[in-house]
C-alpha cells in the first residue's frame, strides 16, 4: 500500500521529533545503556547521493545532542561494504535501528540480516524488492510520479509516437526502473500524474498502445557508465549524437528523458565542447528538443533561470529544460521516521510497507520558488 506524503508533512515532522523520547527497544533509557540509531549511506563527495548524506550525518549529530540516542552515521562506497558494516553493527549488540540508503543490490544480504537479528530498519531510497518485505518502512521519493511527470511534460510539448526519445538510466536499481514504469505507465493511460506545486492531476487524453511506447522509448535507452554520472552520459551521447539527431530531423522533434540532473549536464557539456560537428550543431538546433532532469541541483536551476554560465547552451539548443524535484533532504525524514517509530505511537505502517514523497515539475515558471542542492 502506497502512501504519499507532503513536504510540509515532512518538515513538521523534523520539527515534531526533536524531542522525542521512549523506545520500543528500550532506547529512551539514559546513560551508558543508551542504543544506537545507525544510518547508512554514502560517503558524502558529490551530486546527489552525497548531499543526501551530508543531511545524514547533520541529522545524527543533530540526534547525538538530543541525547535519548545514540547515533552514528555508517558511510560506504559500495552495497558490499553496507554488508560488512551490517555484521559490524549485529556484533555492537546495540542497535535501536537502522536507515540504510542502499548504494546498489548487493547490500540485499545486509538487509536479510538485520531481518534475522530482529534489528528494525528502513530502507531509503534504493528499494531492494528482494527485502522490502523485512522493512518497516521502505521510503523514497515517488519514481513512479517522476516518470509520470515527465511523460506528461514530454506530450505537452509536442511528443507523439514514433518520435526520438532518449533515455539515460543512473543504474538498473529500482530507482530507474520505477521511473521508467512511470513513465511508460503514463503513455498506456495506466497511471496519472500528481504535480504538488500545481495542485493538478493530469491524464493522457488518448492513451499509447504498447507497441508505441516501445517503438518509441527502446531505441536509445542506455545505463550510462559509470553510474548516475555527467561523464558517462557525455560519453554515451558522443557516440550516438549524429545517429540521435539525424533519426529526429525526420519529425523535428527531440526528447531526452535524464533520470538525474547529472546526465543532463553530460549532454550540456558535450554542446558546449568541440567534439561535435558543427553541422550536426545546427541540425540540433533547428530541431524542438525539450530536455528533462530529476533532482533539483542548484547548478542546474541556475541553467533553468537563466543564472549560469551555461544557460546560454540550454537556450540555444534546448526549447524546454525541467528538473523533477527530488531533494536529497529526504534522508533527513528517513531518519525522523526512524525515531517515530521508536518513540512507540501513532506508527501507521506495517511492516514491508512504503510511503513516497510527491514530487513536481521545476521550469522557468517556478524555479526561484525552489532552493536546489549543491552538486558537483
Amino acid at each position: 500500500m502506497k502512501k504519499l506524503i507532503s513536504g510540509v508533512l515532512a518538515a513538521s515532522m523534523a520539527l515534531s521529533l526533536a524531542a522525542c523520547g521512549g523506545s520500543k527497544t528500550s532506547g529512551g533509557s539514559s546513560g551508558s545503556d543508551k542504543k544506537t540509531i545507525y544510518v547508512m549511506g554514502p560517503t558524502p563527495d558529490h551530486g546527489w547521493t552525497a548531499q543526501a548524506g551530508s543531511y545524514a550525518e547533520k541529522r545524527v549529530k543533530e540526534i547525538e545532542a538530543e541525547g535519548v540516542y545514540k547515533a552514528q552515521y555508517m558511510p560506504a562506497s559500495s552495497g558490499e561494504e553496507q554488508v560488512d558494516q551490517v555484521k559490524t553493527i549485529v556484533a555492537n549488540g546495540d542497535a535501536a535501528g537502522v536507515v540504510m540508503m542502499a548504494l546498489d543490490d548487493t547490500a540485499q544480504s545486509g538487509q536479510e540480516q538485520l531481518n534475522a537479528e530482529n534489528i528494525p530498519f528502513i530502507s531509503f531510497d534504493r528499494i531492494i524488492e528482494a527485502t522490502e518485505q523485512y522493512a518497516i518502512l521502505n521510503y523514497s521519493g515517488d519514481n513512479w510520479a517522476v516518470g509520470a511527470g515527465i511523460a506528461y511534460w514530454c506530450l505537452k510539448n509536442g511528443m507523439q509516437p514514433g518520435d526520438t526519445v532518449v533515455t539515460l538510466w543512473g543504474d538498473n536499481g529500482t530507482v530507474c526502473t520505477r521511473r521508467q514504469q512511470g513513465f511508460e505507465e503514463y503513455l498506456l493511460g495506466k497511471r496519472e500524474y500528481f504535480d504538488k506545486d500545481k495542485n493538478e492531476t493530469y491524464k493522457i487524453e488518448t492513451p499509447w498502445t504498447e507497441d508505441q511506447v516501445k517503438q518509441t522509448t527502446s531505441k536509445y535507452s542506455t545505463v550510462v557508465d559509470p553510474n548516475w554520472s555527467a561523464d558517462g552520459a557525455y560519453t554515451y551521447l558522443e557516440a550516438q549524437i549524429d545517429a540521435i539527431v539525424n533519426d529526429a530531423t525526420g519529425t523535428g522533434r527531440l526528447f531526452v528523458f535524464s533520470q538525474d540532473d547529472e546526465m543532463t549536464f553530460g549532454l550540456m557539456n558535450l554542446l558546449e565542447g568541440n567534439s561535435v560537428s558543427e553541422d550536426t550543431k545546427a541540425k540540433l538546433e533547428s530541431l524542438n528538443v525539450y530536455v528533462s532532469a530529476i533532482g533539483g541541483m542548484a547548478e542546474l536551476y541556475a541553467v533553468i533561470d537563466g543564472s549560469s554560465s551555461q544557460a546560454a547552451i540550454a537556450q540555444k539548443y534546448f526549447d524546454g529544460l525541467i528538473s523533477m524535484n527530488f531533494n536529497p533532504n529526504m534522508m533527513i525524514n528517513a531518519v525522523n521516521f526512524m525515531l517515530q517509530y521508536l518513540d512507540g505511537k501513532d506508527w501507521p505502517y506495517k511492516k514491508g510497507e512504503g510511503t513516497y514523497s510527491e514530487t513536481w515539475i521545476v521550469d522557468k515558471d517556478n524555479v526561484a520558488n525552489y532552493e536546489g542542492f549543491a552538486g558537483h
